[in-house]
């Protein structure tokens, strides 16, 4: 009995024990199953979020991508007109240059057959006189023999008569040979040199256009046209205040007119809008900075003209200075002609005509393209651009002979220097050109620098434009010296200091503009 109740609770615990693992590993398989749903709903959702993340990288490198693109293929299309641009000035230059060289071997063939026609009329007039001589002999011999018959003198005694005879023959014939031979050195001098300077008008060729007071904006579509004006205006005065110049959005198709008479504005302007527009926010902010940075890259470009300039006409050694100074003066004008273009002309004027006098090409060449340096002198003087020239020349350590021939190229003073006088008419040559230079240009754009001077005379103005041709003057002053009082007052005493000092047509208008800022920063 007890032995199988001992059975009994042995097969007992053995049932329970099979059923506990039973249970556990029940238990064990759907924990594990849970586990591992979660761990794939983990995963999945991981992989979601990961792709998720992808696109939006994917986006992000791909709209990258684009903005790159779109710079890289504006900066190539800049590159790409720059250098077409350049191409096509060489094609026209080299056109220009074949034309001439067509031209001179014209001439030179001109002149062998003159050579070859001078050439016969020698030799037939030498023959002639070879025959005359003969005949003089001849009679010469007969004289001789009738003085000896009717004199009754020797032959050493008539010999000695006839000599003096033609002694004083001789003599007369002489003197009028000396004098026909003076009239024609003088003639054949004035006609060699006027066939020089004829020689090297026709050898040097040139534009003339002539620039005026106004620059156009082309834009892609008319929809920017409200984007640059600004709700109410704002972005227009804006601009026109940085700028000092007066934006004109009219009906025009897809253009914008920049007026200005200071063609260094018009081109600040100029190159502002194209960047506004290229980067699309444009608001009075971005515009002082678009402008701050423009006026900048401006002067960098100012110089890279000058070494551009220099290196074209084959120029060396310049200070650095007068380098920049040269590349000013792409953006000044002398009576209407460019200023640049015009010493450019000098420059190689004076080359030619040099090689034409037997003078040093390069010295002429180099006092050429200086010769009006001192009209870019950016500071107030009231020195003669010559003399100013002269004196910036010295202090940069040029050729005595080229300080000279800047100096004196108006008469200011003594040439001292054969190449002085080549510098004067090759200046006299390029601004007398037909078409070269216009008078009321420059009296105009003085009036309008004059007008801009008066202004800025004032105590508290800090920028002056005048703009409308002249009929507007717009006054900016420090908010912070200048009470709103005395801007009224400000703009009645410029009005009556215009009124007494210059003289101009019609009216102007002028506008003084007072205002305040309040800059803080959260930091």
């Amino acid at each position: 009995m007890s032995n199988s109740l001992y059975f009994i609770v042995i097969l007992s615990d053995i049932i329970a024990i099979g059923v506990g693992i039973f249970a556990g590993k029940y238990i064990f398989q759907r924990s594990f199953d849970a586990k591992e749903k979660e761990a794939q709903d983990r995963a999945a959702e991981i992989l979601r979020n990961a792709e998720v993340a992808a696109e939006n990288i994917k986006k992000d490198r791909i709209l990258e991508a684009k903005e790159k693109y779109l710079r890289l293929k504006s900066e190539f299309e800049d590159d790409a007109n720059k250098k077409r641009s350049i191409l096509q000035s060489n094609e026209q230059k080299l056109k220009q240059r074949e034309q001439s060289l067509n031209q001179s071997m014209e001439q030179t063939k001109r002149k062998e057959n003159e050579l070859d026609s001078l050439k016969n009329n020698l030799n037939s007039q030498l023959e002639a006189a070879t025959k005359r001589r003969e005949e003089a002999e001849k009679s010469l011999q007969q004289q001789v023999t009738q003085l000896e018959k009717i004199a009754n003198l020797t032959a050493e005694q008539a010999r000695e008569q006839l000599v003096d005879a033609l002694k004083a023959e001789a003599e007369t014939r002489a003197g009028s040979y000396i004098k026909s031979a003076m009239e024609e050195a003088r003639l054949t001098a004035t006609k060699e040199a006027k066939k020089i300077v004829i020689e090297t008008i026709q050898r040097t060729a040139a534009e003339h256009a002539i620039e005026n007071c106004v620059s156009v904006f082309n834009i892609e579509n008319d929809d920017i046209k409200g984007k640059i004006i600004g709700r109410e205006g704002r972005n227009i005065r804006a601009l026109e205040a940085a700028t000092g110049v007066e934006i004109i959005v009219d009906d025009t198709p897809e253009a914008i007119v920049i007026s200005g008479f200071d063609p260094v504005r018009r081109e600040i302007a100029r190159l502002s809008l194209h960047r506004l527009v290229q980067d699309g926010r444009i608001h009075p902010a971005r515009i002082e900075e678009v402008v701050a940075k423009t006026r900048k890259n401006i002067e960098d470009e100012i110089v890279e003209i000058g070494e551009r300039t220099v290196i074209d006409m084959g120029i060396h050694g310049l200070h650095p200075e007068l380098v920049k100074m040269i590349g000013r003066m792409r953006f000044r004008s002398s009576y209407g002609q460019n200023l640049l273009q015009h010493s450019r002309e000098v420059a190689k004027l004076c080359a030619t005509m040099a090689a034409e006098l037997g003078l040093n090409t390069k010295l002429a060449k180099r006092a050429g393209l200086l010769h009006d340096i001192g009209k870019v002198w950016p500071e107030e003087s009231d020195l003669p651009h010559a003399i100013l020239g002269m004196e910036l020349a010295k202090k940069y350590k040029e050729n005595p002979e080229v300080c000279n021939a800047i100096g004196a190229h108006h008469d200011e003073i003594e040439m001292t220097s054969i190449l002085s006088p080549v510098i004067q008419v090759c200046d006299a040559i390029s601004g007398s050109r037909p078409g070269a230079r216009r008078e009321m240009m420059e009296s105009y754009i003085q009036r309008l620098r004059d007008l801009e001077n008066l202004a800025l005379s004032f105590d508290g103005v800090e920028k002056c434009y005048a703009i409308q041709a002249g009929r507007e003057l717009r006054v900016i002053i420090d908010a912070d010296n200048v009470s709103d009082e005395k801007a009224g007052l400000l703009s009645f005493d410029i009005s009556q200091k215009i009124e007494k000092e210059m003289q101009y047509p019609g009216q102007i208008k002028i506008t003084v503009i007072r205002e305040m800022r309040s800059v803080a920063y959260a930091r």
